[in-house]
């Protein structure tokens, strides 16, 4: 695999990649201004389409998941195709300020690395290989998949992998932010939405009756004392907690929102179990709870020592980076749970995800790009 990569990049004609690297870095930007939240990115999908068809893909299409798809025929068609995959939902709301701000070397916007760069990345290996007319060995289809992040439970790749299962032999996923990274194992994710439901009244002439309020701050205190694994790795948030309708009243209905995640599968079941546990603990009489799974994620990985993966470190080295192999839970891991070689790799370092002021950093783009366009060929 070394030998591949190194043959990759001593024959391939890096000349217009400086002007690519600007082009992305541009492209982010403008797919960044296009709001897209989870469940609402029919506009980032039909700018995503034009940018295909301009690039010379067939078989453009958007599905009824919002996904885009773009093929790119390869020379030998009877092998399996690559995918290359981004997201392209986001956090923020519709109504987020999307303004940028330029610092040095530091680019910030909402959304702008998560994941605006990812697909500008993966727009940027369809224009490089339509501006320099090179035709890959075979097959690859290019997915910009909806509903990655928070409740859109990997909506989008869910129905893009079944589409293109039969015709894919590996992923390659694109995270703006992940640079020097190499994602090879998915991480299980399961979230529960619980709500608690009791008759409420008034808080001094009702009082001792039970409160829903009461109750989930009880359910919430409960779960904070569980002590999960450290290996393998096992965590759990609640992210939101939400209820009661005024300060004098007994709480008819609150709700908490809880994400757990494990790097195997039988601790996440185990840190399930107990959190059910917790619930049926403290139910009783006049208060009640309702458990909704809101999401659920599969893990899967590669091993280290699987081609794709050294593949992705030779690229690495050859940039002179030490690549890291990392777990997380991201579009791979559908792939990657019904047994397909993925990877997940980033364009470009940054930090503040998922925050107001979330920013890159413009040099790496170059070796980002270098770095995708070799891993592809």
């Amino acid at each position: 695999m070394k030998e591949l990569v190194s043959t990759i990049f001593r024959r391939t004609n890096w000349n217009p990649l400086k002007a690519l690297a600007q082009w992305v870095i541009d492209e982010g930007i403008r797919v960044q201004q296009i709001p897209a939240p989870t469940f609402a990115e029919d506009a980032r999908a039909s700018y995503v389409s034009e940018q295909f068809k301009k690039f010379g893909l067939l078989n453009v299409s958007i599905d009824d998941a919002k996904n885009v798809y773009g093929l790119l025929k390869g020379a030998n068609r009877s092998v399996p195709a690559t995918m290359v995959l981004a997201h392209t939902d986001t956090v923020f709301s519709a109504e987020t300020d999307l303004k940028i701000e330029r610092k040095d070397d530091r680019i910030y916007g909402a959304g702008l690395g998560d994941n605006s760069m990812g697909v500008s990345g993966m727009l940027g290996v369809a224009k490089w290989l339509y501006d320099t007319q090179t035709t890959p060995s075979a097959d690859i289809w290019f997915v910009a998949s909806s509903c990655e992040e928070g409740l859109g439970d990997l909506k989008g790749i869910r129905a893009a992998y079944e589409k293109l299962k039969d015709q894919i032999g590996l992923v390659i996923n694109l995270e703006g932010l992940a640079y020097g990274h190499i994602y090879h194992a998915g991480i299980a994710v399961h979230r529960l939405h619980i709500t608690a439901k009791a008759e409420g009244g008034h808080s001094w002439l009702h009082y001792g009756r039970p409160s829903a309020v009461h109750g989930i701050m009880e359910l919430g205190a409960q779960i904070n004392r569980l002590n999960p694994p450290t290996k393998p790795r096992t965590t759990y948030n609640i992210g939101m907690i939400e209820g009661g309708t005024a300060i004098n009243a007994l709480g008819t209905e609150a709700s908490l929102w809880l994400d757990m995640r494990s790097e195997e599968q039988q601790s996440l079941d185990k840190l399930r179990q107990q959190v059910h546990l917790l619930i049926n603990a403290v139910q009783r009489k006049g208060l009640t709870f309702e458990v909704e799974v809101v999401g659920s994620r599969p893990a899967g990985s590669i091993s280290s020592a699987h081609p794709l993966v050294q593949g992705a470190l030779a690229t690495l080295s050859q940039l002179g980076l030490r690549g890291a192999l990392e777990t997380g839970s991201t579009d791979g891991n559908i792939p990657l749970a019904d047994g397909c070689p993925t990877v997940t790799i980033g364009i470009t370092n940054g930090g503040n995800a998922h925050r107001l002021d979330e920013y890159i950093e413009t040099k790496p783009v170059h070796d980002g790009m270098k770095q995708l366009i070799t891993l592809t060929l």
